[in-house]
Order: structure tokens, then C-alpha cells, then sequence
């Protein structure tokens, strides 16, 4: 396993994916990361999906392209789709979930699986063509999606790419 700053530094969003199913212990252990997670007041109002159906993964990267009018939109054909969900009204559940989801990202790196952070969903969940599937999918009608985590194997070489780190950083001594 790799150490936490190495994994920090060279983990980079996969978007093309292999078949190759992740194995369950493995997954269990990327969303046991994600429930780690910090949380406003330590409220956790989360709720994680884990969708590992690749049709049904489909059917949601559909709707979403439909809604969006993005034809051929496939949320890259991740292996599997992790949806964190919070209530509604919880004043942090949007932060909640992104740091979620960021333990989830650093994990999956960790194990080997490529990740991709997915937030076409945040602003439509609620429409007439997401909520169905949202709601055969088993998230609570209370609850709203900000962003979702793709993953799967990576497919082919896409090594650590340098970019220009941009943001300002001031110290105040």
C-alpha cells in the first residue's frame, strides 16, 4: 500500500475503464474509506450506493445524457458507480459527501482501481428523469446527490501526467 502523500500527489481521474470486476473485499474497503469520512458536527446523514449492475449504471448515465442533452454520455463505463446521497436538509451534506467522496478517490488509488469524479448529477437529481432511477436504485427521496465516484481498472498506460498546479497560497506568519 502506498503512503498517504504519494497516493495524494499522483492519484489522477481514470476516464476509460476495463471489465475487469474489482474484487469485493476491495471495494468494501473504498467505502469503508468514504465512511470514514469527516463529517459537519459529525452528523453523517449520508447514505452510499453502490451500484456494481454496469446496465444500471447505464440506465443512470442515460437519463443524466437525456436531461443534459449530452448525446453519448456514459459516465465513462465505470465497473462501478458509488453515489453518496444526504438529506436534504443537512447544512454540510454536500461538503460531507465531497470529503466522503475524496476518501473514496485516495482509497481506490491505493488498491490500483482508477477513479473519476462524476458531478453532472449535482442541480438535476430531483427531475422527472433522474429521480426514478434514483429511486430503483434504493436512494431515499429525502436525499439529493452533489457528485458520484466512477470506478473500474484503468485501460491501457495513462501514467502520472504533470500540470500546472494552480491556486494562489499565501502564508500568514
Amino acid at each position: 500500500m502506498m503512503d498517504m502523500m504519494t497516493g495524494i500527489l499522483t492519484r489522477r481521474s481514470v476516464r476509460k475503464y476495463t471489465d475487469q470486476p474489482i474484487p469485493e473485499d476491495v471495494l468494501e474497503a473504498i467505502v469503508d474509506a468514504g465512511l470514514h469520512a469527516p463529517s459537519g458536527r459529525g452528523s453523517k446523514t449520508w447514505k452510499f450506493t453502490v451500484v456494481t449492475n454496469r446496465d444500471k449504471i447505464q440506465k443512470l448515465a442515460s437519463a443524466i445524457a437525456e436531461e443534459l442533452n449530452r448525446t453519448g454520455y456514459n459516465m465513462y463505463n465505470p465497473t462501478v458507480l458509488i453515489i453518496p446521497s444526504n438529506l436534504r436538509d443537512s447544512k454540510f451534506g454536500k461538503e460531507d459527501d465531497a470529503v466522503a467522496l475524496q476518501n473514496i478517490f485516495l482509497a481506490a488509488h491505493a488498491y490500483g482501481v482508477g477513479s473519476c469524479w462524476i458531478n453532472q448529477i449535482q442541480g438535476i437529481c430531483d427531475t422527472d428523469r433522474i429521480r426514478p432511477v434514483l429511486d430503483e436504485f434504493g436512494i431515499p427521496a429525502d436525499h439529493v446527490v452533489y457528485g458520484m465516484a466512477a470506478l473500474g481498472y484503468q485501460e491501457g498506460d495513462g501514467g502520472i501526467h504533470e500540470f500546472e498546479r494552480i491556486g494562489d497560497v499565501e502564508y500568514v506568519r
